[in-house]
């Protein structure tokens, strides 16, 4: 597939550090997987990642590239108070997207990637009052959830501190009647927690459609299982998994690396 064009004649990754490329060339990956498996809305919602070396500064996407056509080159360098400081595109950043994730890469120093969706399954459950159901093990992934209330599109500074407000030092975010937050401590856990959330959300909706009454385990049982989970009980989660995703993508167009 085509990349593109840039302004510069002088490759990116000539222009970059050797630790950035490689950051932007995972970020590209996340951007893809996002869209191979069915979390991406256009050229809508944003997935940023801390620029290694460079103090409150992080890479965001160009507005107007599909998930599937973003590559390593293509990524904007922003600083938290929205100067750009590199773009090699013909395209800028999203207002909105600057707005949500500066404040996270702002407020969180242990949040290296954030990435925010709006996938159906994710917007259904943020619209409901009981919020996401212990229903299976695959939800109980996720028990300690922030939720943030719905002030319209996220264009306005002082939404900011609301948002990290109601983060807090939790993984993830539903966005009520707007849709999914996930952070991580690298950009493979993050996806990995993007990944696990957006199943638990399809499998309430799935769950809900059903009609049925509903079977939850005790609640020590969830809490023993949500520790289980946690990062670094047993493992890191996303970093086992994340060599194996690079191959598939590999296998499918490795043009995410140009």
């Amino acid at each position: 597939m085509a990349v593109a064009a840039l302004k510069n004649a002088q490759s990116v990754r000539d222009q970059v550090s050797a630790e950035e490329w490689q950051k932007r060339v995972d970020l590209a990956a996340c951007y893809r997987l996002v869209h191979l498996y069915g979390m991406d809305e256009m050229i809508a919602n944003h997935i940023s990642t801390r620029v290694p070396g460079e103090d409150d500064v992080f890479l965001l996407n160009p507005y107007g590239l599909l998930y599937e056509q973003m590559h390593a080159s293509c990524f904007i360098k922003v600083d938290l108070d929205g100067n750009v400081l590199f773009n090699p595109t013909q395209y800028d950043i999203n207002k909105a997207g600057f707005v949500i994730h500066s404040a996270i890469h702002k407020a969180r120093h242990d949040v290296d990637c954030v990435i925010h969706t709006h996938t159906l399954a994710g917007m259904a459950v943020s619209a409901m009052k009981s919020g996401l159901l212990p229903i299976a093990q695959t939800a109980m992934r996720f028990i300690d959830i922030a939720y943030h209330e719905y002030e319209g599109p996220a264009i306005r500074l002082d939404e900011q501190q609301r948002l990290v407000e109601n983060l807090g030092q939790r993984e993830v975010m539903i966005l009520r009647n707007h849709g999914l937050l996930a952070t991580g401590a690298s950009i493979a856990e993050a996806f990995n927690n993007i990944f696990r959330l957006e199943r638990a959300c399809q499998l309430q909706v799935m769950t809900l459609s059903c009609n049925a009454e509903l079977s939850l385990p005790a609640n020590e049982v969830v809490a023993e299982t949500n520790r289980l989970f946690k990062p670094g009980v047993r493992r890191r989660l996303g970093l086992l998994e994340w060599p194996a995703l690079l191959r598939k993508l590999d296998r499918l167009d490795p043009s995410y690396r140009e």
